[in-house]
Order: structure tokens, then C-alpha cells, then sequence
């Protein structure tokens, strides 16, 4: 069955791995961090990979180089194939097994973080990484994230996703800025209200209604613009899980229609592959579905 894969020299695990090395760095050099002799090791096994399929894996790239359609193929399959032998050696070991998640950071700290308690999780460890909606496709569809949170549950196939809960935007403005909420509506809407916008976690969602609004302060997450919000010189927008430190006495919620009538959302994403190569995989992703359905409905 295999008889012509192997027939000739020139393919390895080694050299697969090299491959997928070079992928994920995203170029010879980065892969080799800065090592000539790993350098020329790298390019002399992706060579003998092109040999061997009588193809172009990687091609330049401006200074770098990157990986061509039928390298990114490559990179898929072997990474998929010594996704199997690795969970295969930790079953035979009985080791721990790790599962990565991406999310934004908000949702790390405010969810994620509370629900990966060691009583929730015998026989398995997480890694958390902060990565966006675009980011956490691609990687799930490269199987180098096993799940994933995302706002849009429309993802490319065959990814796959499970609501977990929905959420609001709302406007907090200190009282140190002296606005009645007349007011300070007003002053939003004529864009002339002091403002911090966490852009990076709005990106897809809101950020269409206030992508011409001169913000006082531009930060990646919401976390830190609640941070900003505390110093009482500026307004910001954040969720309605994320309510402003100090409440009602210290700040006023201000109702914005354009704003408050768009409901976002929050989705489980993994690929169904993942599932067929690590049966463990589904339970973890029960587990997660329901207890982060359970913490974002609490």
C-alpha cells in the first residue's frame, strides 16, 4: 500500500519536523534563531523533502521566505500525523496531556482562568494563549490551538463551534467629568467625550460605529481600559460582564442606542480532526463548554 512512499530516500520525520519548524517561525532564519549550522540544516532537509515530492515547499518572500500552497499542505498532514504519534506516546506513558486555548485576554482573565481549576481538570493541563478572532481560525485549522473563543460562529470548514453566552457594550462616564448623562450622550455622540477604546477586542464588533471617534487613548483589551477608566479622566466602553470599578458612586452608565442594541457573542471553536486524533479532546470540550456556559450565565 505504501510501497512507493517509501521506495526512495528523502523523507523523514526529522525532515517533516524541520518543515514545520520553518512554518511556524515563518521563515529559515527565525526557525534557527540565528544558528548558521541549523540555518543550512533546514534548508538542506526541505530540500531533500522538495526532492523527494518533485516540489516547491518554501519560496521567498522579501528578505524571508514563507511556505508555498503545497508546503502549507504539507505542514498540515505532518502536523496532524505527529499530532497522532504524541498523543499515542503520552497514552503509553500515561502523561498528563496539555490542551492550548486562545482567547482575547478579557476572556482569559474574567473566564477562562476561574474555570481551569485543578479540582475541573484531573488527567489534563491548559496553556492559555492571547490571540485573535483571525488567528485562532487559522491556528485551529493548523491544529496548533485545540480550542478556541470567538465572537463569529460562521468559521470556515470543517471548524466547528458551540454558543457559550452573549453579552452588551455599555458607556461609562467618572463623575469627576461633571456630565449630566444628557450630556454626556451628547458629547459621544459630537465625539468630543474623553474616551478609551480597547480596539483589539472591538475589532468586529463595534468597531464600525466607532471607527472615526478621535479616542483619547487607544489599548488592546478591555482589561486595561477599565484599568484607564479607574484613573477618572476619560470614559470607556466595556462589557456588561466588566462593570466599572467603584459602580454607581464613582461613575455613570450612560445609555448609547446605536450601541446598546448590538449583542455580541461568545463561541467554543475546535476542529473536528482534533476530535478523531485525541478522543480525550471531546471530553475536554464538554467540560469547558459547560462550565464556561455556566460562568458567563452567572
Amino acid at each position: 500500500m505504501f510501497s512507493k512512499l517509501f521506495a526512495e530516500s528523502g523523507l523523514s520525520l526529522d525532515r517533516l519536523k524541520s518543515l514545520l519548524e520553518v512554518g511556524a517561525a515563518g521563515s529559515i532564519v527565525k526557525a534557527a534563531a540565528g544558528d548558521p549550522v541549523r540555518q543550512s540544516q533546514f534548508s538542506r532537509q526541505i530540500k531533500e523533502l522538495e526532492d523527494f515530492f518533485r516540489i516547491k515547499l518554501i519560496e521567498r518572500q522579501g528578505k524571508g521566505t514563507r511556505l508555498t500552497p503545497g508546503g502549507k499542505e504539507l505542514a498540515r498532514i505532518s502536523r496532524f500525523f505527529m499530532l497522532g504519534l504524541s498523543n499515542f506516546q503520552r497514552g503509553s506513558l500515561a502523561e498528563e496531556q496539555t490542551f492550548r486555548i486562545g482567547a482575547s485576554a478579557t476572556f482569559i482573565r474574567h473566564f477562562l482562568l476561574p474555570v481551569l481549576s485543578p479540582s475541573q481538570k484531573p488527567g489534563a493541563s491548559y496553556a492559555t494563549e492571547i490571540v485573535g478572532d483571525d488567528e485562532i481560525e487559522r491556528r485551529l485549522h493548523d491544529l496548533t490551538l485545540d480550542f478556541g473563543i470567538v465572537g463569529n460562529r460562521a468559521l470556515s470548514r470543517p471548524l466547528q463551534t458551540k454558543a457559550l453566552g452573549k453579552w452588551k457594550l455599555g458607556l461609562w462616564v467618572p463623575k469627576a467629568l461633571r456630565l449630566e448623562e444628557d450630556a454626556a450622550r451628547r458629547s459621544f455622540q459630537e465625539m468630543r467625550l474623553p474616551l478609551v477604546l480597547a480596539r483589539k477586542e472591538l475589532h468586529g464588533l463595534a468597531d464600525s460605529a466607532l471607527a472615526k471617534y478621535p479616542a483619547h487613548l487607544v489599548c488592546d483589551n478591555f482589561l486595561e481600559a477599565a484599568a484607564a477608566l479607574k484613573q477618572q479622566e476619560m470614559a470607556a466602553l466595556l462589557p456588561d460582564y466588566l462593570t466599572a470599578e467603584g459602580g454607581s458612586t464613582s461613575f455613570t452608565q450612560v445609555r448609547i442606542p446605536k450601541i446598546g442594541s448590538l449583542t455580541f457573542h461568545f463561541h467554543l471553536a475546535w476542529n473536528p480532526r482534533l476530535l478523531r486524533l485525541n478522543p480525550h479532546a471531546t471530553r475536554r470540550r464538554d467540560l469547558l463548554a459547560r462550565l464556561l456556559t455556566q460562568r458567563l450565565a452567572g
